[in-house]
């Protein structure tokens, strides 16, 4: 028999628990290195996802050296996914930015800085004040974000920012806007417990947001899971139902099933007429959805039709419906998110337990991006447009008005092709790894290629954007700074700073304050000296708004309390208890966001994808998430050597059998994915999972998106990952 050694410490994958570190023999591991015995601990909240999980940092000498998840927080509730058990190795990472880069050479921030304010002072003086924009992300703290927003608008004089939130949640957003008059997502997670159905459109939370799908395992009502996706996902395994619907043919099913329902009997007809308007237009507008209709467009027979929308009758009042990328990323996607939204209006699954329209966010703080990025949307989810709201800001804010610009800034894609057009000349990147991640990636490369200045700044200097830089400015990642997260159920969480940044790597907050030095503008944001001043500052901008936060008094509350729900103003500020504060949602007394507190009804007819398959390119790619190590670029998750282990070494391609058989490919054979645009290799791995035609590739590699077809929702100008199309040819073995 052979005897293995003793697992260190350093792999272990589990609770660093008291009785670990006392007898570590007993769960097979050698001594606690000196290094890793903690003498205190502190609280944070995980930095991938939009979950926001609760993780208990272990200290030694005042630095993390480990993590468990909180058992205390009301999101997680002591559990954490792969991603969040190794927030800490991937800050150890060799290719951290340690020093600023000037044309790939090291250089001082002195240097680094007078260069920044040289060559962006001279694109925006000789271009004017479009020439230049910046793009944010929902990776950064929202004090960061916000701060980089109004310097770059109020300070810095540019017009143009938006944000890698664009990619993942603008969708939710403007449908959102639209149905309730304002973005706000109206769920809390304890309505995954309290379903008696729960609808997953465009969703794999199994994978994609896993602690989620651990609340909806803690349900003990014998709930209903139903799942809408056109692979059969981890997600649609273990579903009682499954819809294997033709790629973006939702709006259509979502149509259908509202048909259905009208014609079944399945209405709040009280809640229809007291909480929402043009329902009788979109009951006409539907009335052409029939069954046969649907079944032929969707590739869904009509009596599993009828059985979902049976479900959804017989199971109201607890039906939640929930969607993500499969939704948002999408040709139609606002239209989709919005027939989501008619469903649960029409059926009154809104504003109570177990129920909900609810958008799951991608990023950490996305949703802090959307109220606090100040790139389409005035500061606290305000409009630029408006003049009593950039008064409003100013006031807040200290700054002048007239430095506050009266348009909202052009959409990611829109500033892409303003580059390609040469009217943006200088781009600044923060926290965001485009061109791996952008849609139709060669060509955003090029476009890249050809400005007069191009900034990043991130925590890694061997980013694929990074490495077209001119100048990289080296970023303290989570961990090695504070500030304040928002997580999807709109929980504002804290994250302290527990380790030092390598080498002279600053926080984002910390070179933004340096920027307005450098630039001259330090004077308009010398009360914005550090993350809880600023959080100061916008509690006063969110004031009046559906997202009012000035009833929480300062980090120190959040920490204490597990977080806090927006919103949260003075009033109930005053009355606030922890434990009574725990769960809240939205819209429970059926009064919404619009001038006469009533939901829209919003629909528009179908349009056809514009990457159809054709006789070159017979199949459609999806594509989407790979495993749960593994997190959008990989920027940070390759980094870990536990999370590796979790992921195929090559780039496999899902490929259903009949197609693998007609292409005569076999399993594990190498094959060329071909779109008009691209071409790459990978492995095929044949599989029921995908249907006939289509063929599924994760994201996370640096080529997919070289083959995606760049269209964008026109409401959203959200890109379209999920239909382009490819053909798929074997190579000969070598």
């Amino acid at each position: 028999m052979i005897t293995l050694p003793a697992p260190t410490f350093r792999e272990w994958n589990g609770p660093l628990t008291a009785d670990l570190v006392r007898e570590p023999a007993k769960f097979g591991l050698g001594q606690v290195p000196a290094h890793l015995m903690p003498d205190a601990t502190t609280k944070a909240i995980c930095g991938f996802c939009s979950t926001g999980c609760g993780l208990k940092l272990h200290l030694k000498d005042g630095e993390a050296v480990n993590l468990t998840p909180d058992p205390d927080y009301p999101v997680n509730l002591g559990t954490a996914c792969p991603k969040g058990w190794e927030a800490l190795s991937v800050l150890d990472a060799p290719d951290r930015a340690r020093m600023p880069l000037l044309h790939g050479k090291e250089v001082d921030w002195d240097t680094a800085l007078r260069y920044f304010c040289e060559k962006m002072k001279g694109v925006l003086d000789q271009h004017g004040p479009e020439a230049a924009a910046f793009i944010s992300t929902g990776q950064i703290m929202f004090e960061e974000m916000a701060f980089l927003g109004a310097l770059s608008k109020f300070g810095m004089g540019m017009i143009h920012g938006d944000g890698n939130t664009r990619q993942c949640m603008a969708t939710a957003v403007a449908a959102y806007k639209e149905s309730f008059g304002f973005d706000a997502p109206p769920f809390t997670y304890a309505d995954f417990e309290e379903s008696d159905c729960l609808v997953f459109i465009g969703a794999n939370p199994c994978i994609a947001h896993p602690i989620m799908w651990q609340r909806v395992l803690r349900n003990k009502r014998s709930p209903q899971v139903i799942v809408v996706d056109p692979r059969t996902t981890e997600t649609a395994m273990a579903a009682t139902q499954h819809y294997a619907i033709r790629p973006k043919s939702d709006l259509t099913l979502l149509y259908g099933l509202a048909h259905l329902i009208i014609s079944q009997g399945g209405l709040d007809e009280s809640f229809i007429r007291e909480n929402t308007n043009g329902f009788d237009e979109f009951a006409a507008f539907v009335a052409d959805y029939t069954p046969a209709k649907v079944a032929e467009e969707t590739g869904v027979a009509e009596e599993r039709l009828h059985l979902f929308a049976q479900t959804i009758i017989t199971r109201t009042p607890r039906v939640s419906f929930w969607w993500t990328m499969g939704v948002n990323q999408g040709h139609q996607a606002t239209r989709t998110a919005q027939a989501i939204i008619n469903l649960a209006l029409m059926t009154g699954n809104i504003g109570k337990p177990g129920t909900g329209a609810n958008s799951i966010t991608g990023q950490c703080n996305a949703m802090g991006s959307r109220l606090f990025s100040n790139t389409t949307n005035l500061l606290g989810g305000h409009d630029f447009r408006n003049p009593r709201h950039r008064e409003k800001v100013a006031g807040a804010t200290g700054i002048p008005v007239e430095r506050i610009p009266d348009r909202p800034s052009l959409a990611y894609d829109q500033i892409i092709d303003a580059a390609e057009a040469g009217t943006v000349r200088a781009l600044w990147f923060v926290a965001t790894n485009p061109s791996h991640s952008w849609i139709d990636q060669s060509r955003f490369n090029r476009i890249l290629d050809k400005l007069d200045f191009l900034v990043v700044q991130d925590m890694y200097c061997t980013t694929e954007t990074a490495q077209r830089a001119h100048l990289v400015l080296p970023a303290a990642g989570w961990g090695e700074k504070e500030g304040c997260f928002i997580n999807s159920e709109r929980r504002i969480g804290h994250s302290p700073k527990v380790r030092r940044a390598p080498g002279q790597a600053l926080a984002d907050f910390h070179i933004f304050r340096l920027i307005a030095h450098y630039w001259g503008c330090e004077d308009l944001f010398r009360g914005w000296t550090s993350p809880e001043a600023v959080f100061r500052v916008l509690q006063r901008c969110t004031e009046g708004q559906p997202c009012d936060i000035t009833g929480i008094n300062g980090h120190e509350m959040i920490r204490r309390s597990g977080g806090v729900q927006w919103p949260l103003d003075r009033v109930e500020g005053s009355k606030f208890k922890v434990q009574s504060f725990k769960e809240r949602r939205l819209f429970e007394d059926g009064q919404f966001y619009t001038p006469d507190k009533k939901a829209k009804f919003i629909f528009d007819a179908p349009q056809a994808a514009p990457d159809q398959r054709s006789a070159e390119y017979p199949l459609i790619l999806i594509t989407g998430r790979g495993t749960s190590a593994q997190w959008h670029t990989e920027t940070r998750t390759a980094k870990s050597a536990v999370l590796a282990k979790m992921v195929p070494e090559e780039l496999m391609l899902d490929l259903n059998v009949s197609d693998a058989l007609k292409l005569r490919i076999k399993e594990g054979m190498r094959v060329r994915v071909i779109s008009p645009r691209a071409e790459l290799t990978a492995r095929a791995r044949l599989t029921t999972c995908v249907s006939p035609g289509e063929v599924f590739l994760p994201m996370h590699d640096r080529r997919v998106n070289q083959l995606t077809h760049a269209s964008f929702d026109p409401h959203s100008r959200q890109p379209s990952y999920k239909h382009s199309a490819v053909r798929v040819e074997a190579m000969a073995a070598k």
